[in-house]
């Protein structure tokens, strides 16, 4: 495939994100413009660089990178327990979880009442507070694209997926073995 450098405008970019372990989505629309209209260009030059270019078709970009959940990061353990816990929270409130968890914004009173429910589990990871959860988790998913501010709260992004993705494949190994 020939590749057009001058075509990829917002190259440099894309890949300073990507690369940073970022997740890009309609959320960004001058980036994720280019990165669509030249979906096949980005994904031949990153994969000449060494990178997988994933585009999952709920809304978002990522470089796929081999981590096992041995090796799961300390940040990629605070995402699924909070999102894990929020779906608890949701269905066990008679919501629909994955609707709730994309339509809701999440504040300090929604954060507090989520560590007091879970500490025991959250204290596994040192987040002891709203506070915590705010300052290790949330704004950790803002600078890689998992939520976004709202006001004083954080909305979650499509990206979000791939953590519930990774937990129903745990529940559908558990079910089958």
């Amino acid at each position: 495939m020939q590749i057009d450098l001058a075509e990829l405008k917002a190259l440099e970019d894309i890949h300073r994100k990507l690369a940073a372990g970022y997740h890009l989505s309609e959320t960004e629309p001058g980036l994720w413009l280019d990165l669509s209209a030249q979906h096949d260009a980005y994904a031949a030059l990153f994969a000449a660089l060494g990178y997988s270019l994933k585009h999952d078709e709920r809304g978002f970009f990522y470089f796929d990178t081999p981590e096992t959940s041995v090796n799961m990061s300390k940040t990629s353990q605070w995402f699924a327990l909070t999102l894990y816990c929020l779906v608890e929270d949701f269905a066990d409130a008679g919501k629909d979880p994955v609707n709730a968890l994309f339509d809701n914004v999440l504040g300090f009173t929604e954060m507090d009442q989520l560590v007091s429910r879970h500490l025991p589990l959250f204290e596994q990871l040192n987040v002891q507070s709203a506070s915590d959860l705010r300052k290790e988790v949330f704004n950790r998913m803002v600078r890689l694209g998992f939520a976004r501010e709202e006001g004083d709260g954080f909305k979650l992004l499509a990206p979000c997926h791939r953590f519930l993705d990774a937990a129903l494949a745990l529940t559908e190994e558990k079910v089958d073995g």
